[in-house]
């Protein structure tokens, strides 16, 4: 299924992959460290887990907050050594791209696979921010090289890949049960090869579905003890209820979308390929590997867009592979100027974006500040919440009615919240618990004598304050994110927690 090149080329796009990698990488430690940026709720929700390890968690695997736990515990717990791990295992997504394309291509394949996918715009965030996106990628990117590499091999080599790749994909699964495309892809390979399914021999398959299960079994009986809530969780957020069916609109944003977090060129590139193999009813080998991993997550989420909804970055399981794809083809077409038109394109986006995370004000002039808030003001926004609770006397509780400020002011306020203050805890909307904060501190009636109540944009305070006896001393706060947006908290002292009896509401909009 390679090609063989001669060492000296190889060895010279091998030195070119590891300089790009390790170029990029420190740039994105100086804007990580040179930041004014503050963590996104989100990151500060991981953060919170990594503080207790487990084997699972409310709504995400536990990769992400094992990953926080060690970075931070070499450099402790400013917002750079939160976000520390997704900028190296994006690292180490780059060099599997390189090395799966230059197993299937060639090196100067692989070099412009890995150049493409280091560069890609939705990369450029996903190295940054703290979340499950890069460790995803990366170990998926593990478990295809081991793919690629196990369709070639023969005997003992073959139950080895094999039993690398389960023990990848577990940890894939573990980083985001995103990595359950593979296994889509996997499934449609084999259906349309059949040098695919030849490859495969029973002992194969038992090494690799045992090395799976051994490294999964701990988060599923994690989840066996707790309800299975990351599986509903998931499901709940893939299901496909509760908005207008139809809607084109939806897919339409999201296909957009795409050209903006791919590349346009790339995504380009991947369409006008796709129609070529159409009508020609050929794909090369490597190229129908490649496409079994990349098409399943862009064609099920977009599906999910047009029925119900999807985020922009739902169909970054695609990503790597649908990368190595397109540098092939664009190889293979000798369109280099096509080639060098996306690289530039997409190491301007690039530039751009390190130099807004190190200044801000440069994503405000051009009128992208909105894309910047949720990154803004928490230390603040804690601030006015323990400055009013250290002016209260005998309160019982801290509580917030907004999940995401819950995390903020959990990280933000961490080192006041050890010593003297009250316990935080959040207020229910529902009659049972929706995310992890109601899960693991709920408001109830025994810490809710005497409570500080925050209210998120004044979201639902009349409903906090009728389930208390008495409320008193409502004080408005805000803090002003940037020219143009500030975030807004409603305080009150609560006496006597007596919550009413639950009924249908609304779901908390989150910020």
């Amino acid at each position: 299924m390679s090609q063989s090149l001669p060492p000296q080329g190889t060895a010279r796009d091998l030195r070119a992959a590891v300089l790009l990698t390790a170029g990029l990488t420190l740039a994105r430690l100086v804007a990580l460290f040179r930041t004014p940026l503050e963590l996104y709720p989100d990151e500060a929700q991981y953060w919170l887990w990594s503080r207790t390890l487990d084997f699972g968690y409310y709504s995400k695997p536990p990769v992400i907050a094992w990953a926080i736990w060690a970075t931070t515990a070499i450099g402790g717990d400013t917002e750079a050594w939160v976000r520390l791990s997704a900028c190296l295992f994006q690292a180490g997504a780059t060099m599997m791209v390189f090395l799966i394309g230059r197993r299937l291509y060639g090196g100067a394949t692989g070099l412009a696979a890995a150049a493409l996918y280091a560069l890609m715009p939705g990369i450029q965030l996903s190295a940054l921010v703290a979340a499950t996106d890069a460790p995803l990628l990366f170990f998926l990117g593990v478990t295809i090289l081991a793919y690629v590499m196990l369709l070639e091999a023969e005997g003992r080599h073959r139950v080895l890949l094999a039993a690398g790749l389960g023990a990848a994909l577990g940890l894939a699964f573990l980083s985001k049960y995103a990595a359950v495309y593979f296994v889509i892809g996997l499934a449609v390979h084999l259906a349309l090869s059949k040098a695919a399914r030849s490859a495969w021999s029973l002992s194969a398959a038992a090494a690799a579905l045992a090395a799976f299960a051994a490294v999964l079994a701990p988060n599923l009986a994690w989840n066996a003890t707790h309800h299975f809530a990351t599986f509903q969780h998931t499901a709940s957020n893939a299901a496909w209820s509760g908005v207008q069916l139809f809607n084109v609109a939806e897919m339409a944003a999201f296909v957009g979308s795409q050209f903006g977090v791919f590349g346009p060129v790339p995504l380009g590139a991947l369409l006008v390929g796709l129609v070529l193999a159409a009508r020609r009813r050929s794909l090369d080998p490597r190229d129908l590997t490649l496409l079994c991993f990349t098409l399943p997550p862009l064609v099920i989420v977009t599906a999910q867009a047009f029925i119900s909804r999807a985020n922009a970055n739902w169909s970054g399981a695609g990503y790597l592979a649908g990368a190595v794809l397109v540098a092939a083809w664009l190889m293979r077409w000798r369109a280099r100027r096509w080639l060098v038109a996306a690289l530039a394109i997409q190491g301007a986006v690039a530039a751009f974006f390190l130099a807004a995370v190190m200044s801000p004000d440069l994503a405000d002039k051009v009128g992208l500040a909105n894309g910047l808030k949720r990154a803004r003001g928490w230390s603040q926004t804690t601030d006015l919440i323990l400055d009013r609770a250290a002016r209260e006397k005998g309160l019982t509780a801290i509580a917030v009615n907004n999940r995401f400020l819950f995390y903020a002011v959990s990280y933000y306020g961490r080192d006041r919240l050890a010593f003297g203050y009250p316990p935080l805890a959040s207020w229910l909307l529902m009659e049972g618990p929706r995310n992890q904060a109601e899960t693991t501190a709920p408001l109830t009636a025994s810490i809710g004598r005497r409570v500080l109540m925050v209210s998120y944009e004044g979201w639902r305070r009349s409903e906090m304050q009728a389930d208390f006896r008495a409320t008193q001393g409502l004080e408005i706060g805000s803090v002003w994110l940037d020219r143009r947006h500030k975030r807004r908290v409603e305080m009150f002292i609560g006496e006597g927690f007596a919550p009413r009896p639950r009924t249908a509401r609304d779901e908390d909009p989150g910020v």
